[in-house]
């Protein structure tokens, strides 16, 4: 078996090439050459956008799927030779793409392919020698990534942390940045060498090359140091002492470093940082909600939407002097999640026989509902139509009040508010109903069969579900101090699903995760992430991530034990057959049940 196959190595480079053009179509090229630098002077994220796929896929193009039975080919020159095609295929492609744009004026119809783009793809030279240029870059990154497999796996691993952890150090320079400042060491360096530390470090928006070089050789090797295991730790085995005692003296001291690290975090990032996580939180809220009623029970709920609706405005209507009630938050928060409540169970009862896609359409219809009855005129002395619910005021904490304007202590009660959702999500999922959720989801007429109350198991669900939903929405009334029906499209309760689906249905560390990921890098559908410049591409990389995650993790980034098992049964069930022992017991697939709280 060789390792070079021409064909394979050709239509890889096409795909480079095609994906390289569809990104300078939609923009992104031209939009990030301007704003950002990955590594200055030298590399631009405009660049890295157009080109960071050569490599990728020239060394995915000589990977070798491991077969029981068949040996694998050893690495040499043609893996080289096959990043090289791969390379100089996708070199070409962007050459005659660039021609295209130098020959004819076709920006009438894309409105994209500008003249600034077409001196990106020169490098501001003459088309003959930007082409040229182009083709021996392409080809050189495509024998790079097919060199990869020539070197041994420790040192390919740890090279290809250090580029990452260039990438991310330079990408995440406004929450570096703040960090040094908070702390004041950017002000000490300021006072000691002249110079402030950001500045060192940071040119154009990314990394001098200096300090490149420096993120590179601590990467590298921090990758060949043995990884923490959390599982390992004193406090993890702590927690899972058999001794009652032993069990809650290690609670208590967990509880203490995390309420520690909530307590210090805000006074650490900032108002910009402390308002990103904020918004992480009040999404993080309504993910772990739907995470019960799509990740646990199987519901698939495209209305979720309303059930922040309901709570915002609930805590509108009795709470801003518009409506001459004004209570205080206090007071409306156990109404505004009552209405919830009840909202979850009057959409559960009718479609308590629907499955499926039938399911996802009568909720999606119902979301809208919601929102065009808070936006008609026929209620509006009732919910303000289009003009909304204004003057809500803040949340009184006796000394002081929490609103938008303080976005810390925003953080604050999100913080608060995740960890008891996190909690109910938690003690619901180990509990009868939550195994009641799981036969439900994985095979409704089995489930009913035996024995389980499917009628009262939904019900639960959506009303479990809306009650979380309806803590955010709360929330996000008092931070905005205004709220619009605007504010409640569709796009929320598919962002929402994609974070479900993108950190791992039924995983509550990976509700948490895709959250950060989706709404703290990338931003909400309205609010800003850590990346500002990715704000006007952001549905479209979403739409990427969901497209990959289906096609190579359907799990989601951090999956639930029991959830990939179900996504993997005859991956595993193979792999009984096959285990080099001889011998397959279902032991280890319990123990792992036990660990999945998450």
């Amino acid at each position: 078996m060789t390792n070079f196959d021409l064909r394979k190595s050709i239509n890889w480079g096409l795909i480079a090439g095609l994906s390289a053009i569809f990104t300078a179509a939609v923009g992104i090229v031209e939009t990030f050459d301007k704003s950002r630098m990955v590594v200055s002077p030298f590399v631009s994220l405009g660049f890295l956008a157009l080109l960071w796929l050569v490599p990728v896929l020239a060394y995915r193009t000589s990977l070798v799927e491991e077969l029981e039975g068949v040996e694998r080919p050893e690495p040499s020159v043609g893996n080289v030779w096959s990043g090289a095609v791969v390379g100089s295929t996708a070199g070409i492609v962007i050459v005659a793409f660039t021609f295209v744009l130098n020959t004819w004026n076709i920006r009438e119809i894309f409105i994209k392919f500008s003249p600034a783009l077409l001196d990106i793809l020169t490098f501001n030279r003459s088309f003959a020698l930007g082409a040229l240029l182009m083709l021996i870059l392409a080809t050189v990154l495509g024998v790079v990534g097919g060199a990869m497999h020539l070197i041994g796996a420790e040192t390919r691993r740890r090279t290809v942390a250090a580029v990452l952890w260039i990438i991310v150090i330079a990408l995440f320079e406004r929450f570096v940045s703040q960090i040094l400042r908070q702390v004041q060491i950017d002000d000490l360096f300021d006072a000691v060498a002249g110079r402030s530390l950001v500045n060192i470090v940071y040119n154009d928006g990314g990394l001098t090359w200096g300090a490149a070089m420096i993120v590179a050789a601590v990467a590298y090797y921090l990758a060949g140091r043995p990884v923490i295991d959390f599982r390992e730790t004193k406090v993890a085995a702590g927690l899972r002492s058999t001794d009652r005692r032993e069990r809650t003296r290690w609670s208590l001291i967990a509880a203490g470093i995390v309420a520690a690290v909530i307590i210090v975090s805000p006074m650490l990032l900032g108002s910009l940082l402390s308002e990103i996580l904020a918004n992480v939180g009040l999404f993080l809220l309504m993910g772990l909600g739907l995470n019960i009623v799509v990740g646990l029970a199987g519901l698939l709920d495209l209305g979720y939407v309303a059930f922040f609706a309901v709570g915002a405005y609930s805590i509108g209507l009795l709470t801003s002097p518009q409506f001459n009630i004004q209570w205080s938050w206090w007071t409306a928060l156990p109404v505004a999640i009552a209405l919830s409540a009840l909202m979850g169970l009057l959409v559960g009862t009718p479609v308590i026989r629907m499955r499926g896609d039938y399911l996802a359409i009568v909720t999606l219809g119902f979301g809208e509902i919601v929102r065009i009855l808070f936006l008609s005129d026929f209620l509006k002395p009732l919910f303000g139509a289009a003009q909304g619910i204004t003057r809500i005021p803040p949340i009184n904490v006796g000394i002081t009040s929490v609103s938008g304007i303080n976005p810390q202590g925003i953080l604050y009660f999100a913080a608060a508010f995740v960890i008891l959702a996190s909690w109910i999500s938690y003690a619901v999922q180990s509990s009868r109903v939550g195994r009641a959720w799981t036969a439900l989801r994985e095979d409704e007429s089995v489930a009913q069969v035996m024995g389980i109350d499917t009628v009262k198991a939904k019900l639960s669900a959506f009303v479990v579900g809306a009650i979380l939903a309806g803590f955010g929405g709360a929330l996000f009334a008092a931070k905005v101090g205004s709220i619009f029906p605007t504010s409640f499209r569709l796009l929320v309760s598919i962002i929402i699903l994609v974070i479900v689906i993108v950190g791992g249905m039924g995983s509550i560390r990976g509700v948490m995760l895709g959250s950060l990921v989706l709404i703290g890098v990338l931003g909400g559908p309205t609010q800003p992430g850590l990346l500002l410049e990715f704000a006007d591409f952001k549905l479209l990389i979403v739409g990427v991530i969901l497209v990959y995650m289906m096609l190579q993790r359907p799990e989601g980034l951090v999956p639930s034990v029991r959830r990939s098992r179900e996504l993997h049964h005859e991956e595993l069930s193979q792999d009984a057959w096959f285990d080099k022992s001889g011998e397959f017991t279902e032991d280890e697939a319990v123990a792992a049940d036990s660990e999945d709280g998450s």
